[in-house]
């Protein structure tokens, strides 16, 4: 079991006027638990994000994590640790069951792994991280209620523990989109040094994938 750290517990806080709620927004590598009726939001690439929580408790929680496992856990504290979906989902689950919620209770919803750089494709990253945590939430026996995973496109997640609704909003080039663009590209780098590469003339650094904006949608 992993200690919780406060350095990966989102601590964005502000009131969002389009719900009229108080609202967190959570970065990568966080994850956000609470009891309060309250929004939690969050913008998608490649990354994903699980939207767990359990009714009768009244207690739900999102993370956003960058890649599925870390291939060298033993030298990396909890900050570092929650960018990874294997972490992350750990420390997710235990905080709710702290707050007491049951295992068989659980509902999920989870959300990105896209592949919203046009020529990101050799490493895959949006792909895996769907992958995984279909797998891991099965593994965990949660149910899952709703997911939209892959695709082309930047995703704004809003998540409401108390209720269980999300709101979904597919999201161009610009605002957010372009914050997401530099991430997947600072993530790409990092993926390519660890394999011992110099370059990453392999991807296109200019282009998200997609064009105008998709209605929003609710789950």
């Amino acid at each position: 079991m992993i200690a919780a750290d406060m350095e990966s517990v989102a601590s964005h806080h502000y009131f969002d006027r389009e719900f009229g709620v108080e609202a967190v927004k959570l970065l990568p590598g966080e994850y956000y638990v609470t009891s309060r009726d309250m929004v939690l939001t969050t913008v998608l690439g490649s990354c994903v994000s699980a939207c767990v929580r359990d009714n009768t408790a009244g207690i739900g929680g999102m993370n956003h994590f960058m890649l599925p496992e870390d291939m060298n856990p033993a030298s990396r504290d909890t900050a570092v640790a929650m960018r990874y979906g294997a972490y992350a989902m750990e420390m997710l689950l235990n905080e709710l069951f702290r707050g007491g919620a049951r295992r068989e209770r659980l509902e999920a919803k989870v959300f990105g792994g896209g592949a919203v750089l046009a020529n990101m494709t050799l490493l895959n990253i949006g792909e895996r991280n769907a992958d995984f945590v279909l797998r891991y939430l099965q593994m965990e026996q949660v149910r899952i209620a709703a997911q939209d995973l892959r695709g082309s496109l930047p995703r704004r997640i809003n998540y409401f523990p108390v209720s269980g609704r999300v709101t979904v909003r597919k999201l161009r080039q610009k605002d957010d989109a372009l914050q997401v663009q530099g991430e997947e590209q600072a993530l790409a780098q990092a993926l390519l040094k660890q394999r011992g590469r110099n370059k990453v003339e392999l991807f296109d650094t200019g282009v998200l994938r997609g064009g105008a904006v998709k209605n929003g949608w609710t789950l």
